[in-house]
């Protein structure tokens, strides 16, 4: 059963018998359809951060698919792309995948085709979403942290001991175990090398 939650396949193709085609095939399969012939209309309706991938034709008006593939990118959805195209080049090919598309295609498709590409692409989709949520997550706790938390927790990540971190900060050795203690708990740590891998997907780094 399709829900509110469900993922969403977005076709943005200005040929509308195509569109109607892919969307019907798409709609048959059991997925949540969206379509789209105005790539600008398509960007401006879907910038939002849920599960789902785009099936997008490489040459249109106002933009080309390497530029919504782009704009999407720029705004931080998770997305999946899969380009189609009656006019494949092989520049635009390896750029497309470079830059994260799931998949090239050139028309005529075969209904197989496109949907294995569809549900791969669905599957990277929810891939980066959970990716996206437990980074947002781990941020949320990383702003729970007082200043002179925010700085043990980033001198503790490089392997300095307690002494040596009251030494950098100018402070007690008791006072660090203090701070380093509530580190540990308001990141929801249980260990230093978990503390670790947590800066490591943040970002974090003895210069912070």
């Amino acid at each position: 059963m399709i829900s509110d939650s469900s993922p969403t396949v977005y076709v943005v193709d200005d040929d509308t018998s195509i569109l109607r085609a892919i969307g019907r095939l798409l709609s048959g399969a059991g997925y949540r359809v969206e379509t789209y012939s105005s790539p600008r209309d398509f960007i401006q309706r879907s910038m939002t951060g849920g599960v789902g991938c785009v099936v997008l034709d490489m040459h249109m008006p106002e933009f080309n698919g390497l530029e919504v593939q782009h704009q999407l990118a720029s705004n931080g959805g998770v997305l999946s792309v899969i380009f189609l195209t009656a006019h494949g080049q092989i520049d635009q090919c390896v750029d497309a995948l470079k830059s994260g598309a799931v998949d090239f295609l050139t028309k005529p498709v075969s209904d197989d085709s496109l949907l294995s590409a569809v549900e791969v692409a669905l599957h990277k989709s929810e891939a980066r979403h959970k990716k996206q949520k437990e980074i947002n997550l781990l941020k949320d706790r990383l702003a729970s942290l007082s200043p002179r938390e925010h700085q043990v927790f980033c001198l503790v990540v490089t392997g300095l001991l307690n002494k040596q971190i009251a030494s950098e900060l100018g402070t007690s050795e008791k006072t660090i175990k203090v701070h380093r203690a509530r580190v540990t708990e308001k990141m929801c740590a249980g260990s230093l090398a978990e503390l670790v891998v947590m800066a490591g997907r943040l970002g974090i780094n003895r210069k912070q």
